[in-house]
């Protein structure tokens, strides 16, 4: 058993490393399509505060993720299954360059395990009903938030010289990148704890109160340092995509995209929501981008995120599902 768990938690880390590679576009596409960082200079800027992000955000996401599934249902297979279906789908869309939800697929390989197993009653459907929800609202949120915060600069900075904006927002951008790589590592990190405790809970290495919300240091520094080190290997092909596919930007529209998407992040990682990194700054790159005109907003490219959007939870909940029912025909406890 404790052979098992080990495997599991390093399969959780080695999701957790995919999710910073995956996801490093989101922390960094904006700073590197506008040239202020060189991609070398940004993945290490991002890393650096992916890492941090714990000593500033509480565990309520990770708490929140390890009850999303009744506790009788978790088992180092189902976890396993989960974890198995998140890193297929991940690695898919990456390598078809499309910026998906590493979270979503996480949350939907976890259900699909759990549905494999015990059915659709083994699910928390209220707390999986307000991430469903999130996926609407985060990237809207982030549309709206980019959008008000680029005319906002528009109206304090119009007057001023081009050259002056533009040295201005450079320099901004360094502080705006911190800011979302600080949210996106509070928020899509936590996931992976999650995980990790469930399948402590599961075989009893963890006890907890009804009250306890709390999530083990050890679990809470790996996690981040996993992710962090996936930031540093880099992303190239989604930061292609996210930070000059949806819309052309300069150092203005991408401090106003990043600051957007970490107050996004920010609140709902206080709430305690797992939500997309990838969906809010996408929607905060199109809100600012569309602030110009709605021309500059690759919508072929939109489009084509969407989809991968829709198909994150159905499609990595199907491979875990399939994942779970092969070990049960290979005999491995459930």
């Amino acid at each position: 058993m404790l052979i098992a768990l080990i495997a599991v938690i390093a399969l959780a880390l080695l999701f957790d490393f995919v999710n910073g590679l995956h996801d490093s576009a989101n922390s960094i596409a904006t700073v590197v399509s506008t040239r202020v960082l060189s991609p070398r200079v940004a993945v290490v800027w991002a890393a650096f505060f992916n890492f941090v992000a714990f000593l500033l955000f509480e565990s309520t996401v990770a708490s929140n993720i390890a009850h999303g599934v009744k506790a009788s249902v978790v088992s180092l297979t189902v976890v396993a299954s989960g974890l198995i279906g998140a890193l297929i789908w991940d690695i898919l869309t990456w390598w078809l360059a499309l910026p998906s939800s590493s979270s979503h697929a996480l949350l939907g390989g976890f259900a699909g395990a759990a549905v494999a197993k015990a059915g659709f009653d083994s699910l928390d459907l209220h707390f999986l009903g307000k991430t469903a929800l999130f996926i609407v609202l985060s990237p809207v949120l982030g549309l709206l938030l980019g959008g008000a915060t680029m005319r906002l600069l528009m109206a304090l900075f119009g007057k001023f010289s081009p050259r002056f904006v533009d040295h201005t927002f450079r320099r901004g951008q360094l502080i705006s990148a911190a800011l979302y790589s600080l949210g996106h590592g509070g928020n899509d990190a936590q996931k992976t704890m999650g995980i990790i405790t469930a399948a402590l809970l599961a075989t009893g290495h963890l006890a907890r109160h009804a009250n306890d919300r709390s999530v083990p240091l050890w679990v809470v520094l790996s996690c981040h340092a996993a992710m962090a080190l996936g930031t540093m290997t880099g992303g190239w092909r989604i930061v292609r995509t996210l930070g000059m596919g949806v819309a052309k930007l300069q150092p203005v529209g991408g401090f106003a995209a990043e600051t957007s998407g970490a107050l996004t992040l920010f609140v709902a990682t206080k709430l305690g929501i797992p939500v997309s990194t990838t969906h809010t700054i996408a929607g905060a790159i199109m809100g600012v981008g569309s602030v110009t005109k709605l021309s500059a907003v690759r919508w072929g490219v939109a489009s084509r995120m969407l989809l991968a959007w829709v198909l994150t939870i159905p499609c990595a909940g199907l491979i875990s599902a399939l994942a779970f029912l092969l070990a049960t025909l290979l005999q491995i406890p459930s």
